[in-house]
């Protein structure tokens, strides 16, 4: 099967995309919290996520959907798809506590037998077992959190869309300190004892006032000890097995500037690789990359394949999105394969296509819920 013999998008329409909490102005943006709108969306056409299979018992062995609900009207919930690809079970939060997980869910990262699901606009990470899915703590404090990274089994980063990275404190479910930062903080990657963080500038400014750049941050100290400059919106980031990173910048919104994917020497902590995107030409995101660390994956349009030895970018995508519209996307770290979600309109439930990394061929396909905008794996590997 591939995408273009399964047409599934019913009464697609692309205007009033969401957003997040504070309101912005296009698609770029919309990649980050597209639950949100300004003019509330009728729920008469809308098509439900399937009933929870209630036979779940432990959520140990498979693959988190990270659905983020429509901005203010409460619905986010998390799909868990089993290893076995045997089953599928909807809003599993709600199910195992009896409440909905809240108001736009940003994005999961497991620790242990614990998994933290960040609530961007609830300005909480709820911590679960991944026994059950019963809450163990809501951690609060944050403004407007966004992605978590771990420092080390007592301490995570979270980074905040106002202006600041929060200090967590993994034993006492609590926030410690926080970094100050002038800007809008994004996505995060450690690198020894550093932590490797994307700032998107300030949003209430225009593309060309924005200082976009990765701040390199001591974790010993919890201190910014350099920045790196970069293109406009850097939204996500890697580290491949050759230990270089990677940064997919959109350009900024309304097209400012051609997009790009940087590398960079975390050693020497310099931009030694830049290639750019033809202006004019999509918006790339969700930047990952699979279990042996060869090879980045991401969004611009369709799906994209690129060896971190390539000497320019791909042309053709590895999953060309036939309609769909493709939003998140995650390599499950043991069998390399490719999850990526359709977001249907933003308004109905979503699906997940599991699909082949060397052909791209779908080999399975997921009803999930509202937005799905990121995965979670319970499984890794190290590269």
């Amino acid at each position: 099967m591939n995408l273009k013999s399964k047409v599934i998008r019913k009464n697609v329409f692309y205007s009033n995309i969401p957003g997040s909490r504070l309101v912005l102005f296009t698609f770029l943006f919309g990649l980050f919290l597209s639950g949100c709108s300004k003019t509330p969306i009728r729920e008469t056409t809308v098509n439900q996520p399937a009933p929870i299979d209630t036979t779940a018992s432990t959520y140990e062995n498979g693959v988190f959907v990270v659905n983020e609900g429509n901005y203010t009207w409460a619905n986010a919930s998390i799909s868990y798809i089993t290893n076995s690809g045997d089953s599928v079970y909807q809003d599993i939060f709600q199910y195992a506590n009896k409440r909905g997980l809240g108001d736009v869910a940003q994005s999961m990262k497991i620790l242990g037998n614990k998994g933290f699901i960040i609530v961007n606009n609830n300005d909480r990470i709820e911590v679960v077992s991944l026994t059950n899915f019963k809450s163990l703590n809501t951690i609060t404090g944050f403004s407007s959190p966004r992605y978590l990274e771990f420092v080390d089994s007592t301490k995570a980063y979270v980074t905040n869309m106002k202006a600041n990275i929060s200090v967590v404190d993994l034993r006492k479910m609590t926030i410690i300190k926080s970094i100050q930062t002038p800007y809008w903080t994004e996505s995060l990657v450690r690198f020894g004892q550093y932590m490797f963080v994307t700032c998107m500038g300030s949003f209430n400014l225009p593309p060309a006032d924005r200082k976009a750049q990765v701040y390199i941050i001591d974790t010993k100290t919890d201190m910014i000890v350099d920045s790196l400059l970069l293109g406009k919106d850097p939204v996500s980031i890697t580290v491949d097995r050759k230990n270089k990173i990677w940064v997919i910048s959109t350009g900024g919104y309304n097209n400012y500037e051609a997009p790009t994917l940087s590398r960079i020497d975390p050693v020497l902590m310099i931009v030694d690789k830049t290639f750019t995107f033809p202006a004019q030409q999509g918006v790339p995101s969700r930047l990952c990359i699979n279990p042996t660390g060869d090879t980045l994956y991401f969004i611009n349009g369709g799906v994209f394949q690129m060896p971190v030895n390539a000497t320019a970018l791909p042309t053709t995508a590895l999953i060309p999105a036939n309609g769909h519209l493709f939003y998140g996307l995650g390599i499950h770290p043991t069998t390399g394969q490719v999850f990526v979600s359709d977001a249907v309109n933003y308004v109905q439930s979503g699906y997940v296509f599991k699909c082949s990394q060397s052909s791209g061929q779908v080999l399975k396909t997921f009803t999930a819920g509202r937005i799905p905008g990121s995965f979670c794996f319970t499984t890794t590997t190290k590269k």
